[in-house]
């Protein structure tokens, strides 16, 4: 008996060693070097892994993600605006910017193209003068927009990026206004280009700038920095000396979209730029451990519902799913074991015609909902015995009727005869 009880413990002790090392595997194998960091679903915005995410940092140029979606919201693309002298003279000594000169005039997609390819800072304070009147009126436009978003530890000083103590955000928040941008097809197109060319203006010739996202470049396939990612979309670089190396970025791998922030990094042990070997790594962290599954075919059944007033052949109603759901899912879960929540619209009754909507289905996955209306699969047909039912009533009420009018008028002209 003591033998046994010392084998059950020790096959015990066994399996929960198993089951703990795999559980912890996959976040061990993840090292990231940067302060802060997140990771989520493009679609859904779950986050899939995070480090300090919701500490305060300053976010370089990443601001200019705002910044641009605020101007394609509130200006034309073909519209013209002139550079002025503050928009010039106001970018600190080192900041990058695409050389504008004071008078330059140029088109709102001219200056979007600088602003996320290049990180033009000039362009920045132009485009924030054309939109908010003034870089202070766009700053407290970017606030209000962010807090619109969802943001809920973030305040912007200036379109740029430009140190402040008091420009602040958090890698969630940052997350959280990229799947806001990549909504727009217009930025999206923007910040995966690897270059961009600006026609002539009135004070140049044609200029072409080189996109700061590394991930994106090919070119350096041969040297030990390469940091090209082929699952690369965008999105956009920062640094200043304060806020150090910065990157919001993007990726799709066979329609699965992932957003990763990495805030506050330096380099690796190895000399390397942690916001790329960060990125990279994060992303097949990401790819490794989650997928995108298929839950049910649009024109599956759901379940089936008895439908009063019915026919005899139709009253058993097939209730099918209108659309197909695709879930966020961890690579180890099994999609079977994942039941709905059935809803039915209250008292159905016939006639139902065939795709009308007769309730909904609600998955919920790791906190996330997904959900789709319930069609009938066939026409319900009203029951004729129900119809010959009414038809019955209607005519007694009528040969009622008509009965009390008859008798109504021969009381009438009896009270008319006058005996002497």
């Amino acid at each position: 008996m003591k033998k046994l009880r010392k084998l059950t413990t020790i096959i015990l002790f066994i399996t929960l060693f198993l089951f703990s090392t795999n559980s912890f595997a996959a976040d061990s194998e993840l090292h990231i070097n940067s302060e802060a960091a997140i990771l989520i679903d493009s679609s859904t915005g779950k986050v899939l892994y995070e480090k300090n995410s919701h500490e305060k940092m300053y976010p370089a140029s990443t601001t200019k993600i705002l910044t641009a979606i605020l101007t394609l919201e509130n200006c034309d693309l073909s519209d013209t605006t002139t550079v002025s002298y503050n928009a010039v003279m106001s970018v600190p000594s080192g900041y990058s910017n695409a050389a504008l000169q004071i008078g330059e005039e140029l088109t709102i997609e001219q200056l979007l193209q600088v602003l996320l390819v290049h990180s033009a800072n000039d362009a920045a304070n132009v485009l924030a003068e054309h939109v908010g009147g003034s870089i202070e009126s766009f700053a407290t436009m970017m606030n209000t927009k962010a807090e619109e978003i969802g943001c809920t530890n973030t305040h912007f000083t200036n379109p740029s990026g430009k140190h402040d103590e008091d420009h602040y955000t958090t890698a969630y928040d940052l997350a959280l206004i990229a799947k806001y941008c990549m909504q727009n097809s217009t930025f999206r197109y923007m910040v995966s280009q690897k270059s961009c060319t600006i026609a002539p203006t009135n004070k140049y010739e044609e200029r072409t700038f080189s996109n700061t996202n590394d991930l994106l470049k090919t070119n350096n396939t041969n040297r030990p920095d390469n940091y090209y990612y082929k699952y690369a979309i965008g999105i956009k670089t920062g640094y200043t000396s304060q806020a150090k190396n910065c990157l919001i970025s993007a990726s799709n791998k066979d329609g699965f979209e992932l957003i990763a922030v990495i805030l506050g990094a330096a380099q690796t042990p190895e000399g390397l730029s942690a916001r790329y070997i960060d990125s990279k790594n994060i992303y097949e962290y990401g790819y490794s451990n989650y997928t995108i599954k298929k839950i049910k075919d649009a024109g599956d059944k759901i379940t089936q519902v008895q439908v009063r007033k019915a026919t005899k052949d139709t009253k058993n109603l097939d209730v099918c799913i209108s659309k197909e759901i695709t879930a966020l899912i961890n690579q180890s879960e099994n999609t079977n074991d994942i039941l709905p929540t059935i809803t039915i619209n209250d008292n159905l009754s016939a006639p139902i015609a065939k795709d009308s909507v007769v309730g909904n289905v609600k998955y919920v996955i790791d906190d996330v909902e997904y959900t789709a209306d319930l069609i009938a699969a066939n026409d319900v047909k009203k029951s004729s015995f129900m119809i010959q039912l009414i038809q019955i009533i209607l005519l007694i009420i009528v040969i009622f009727l008509i009965y009390k009018l008859i008798a109504s008028n021969k009381k009438k002209k009896g009270k008319k005869k006058i005996v002497y």
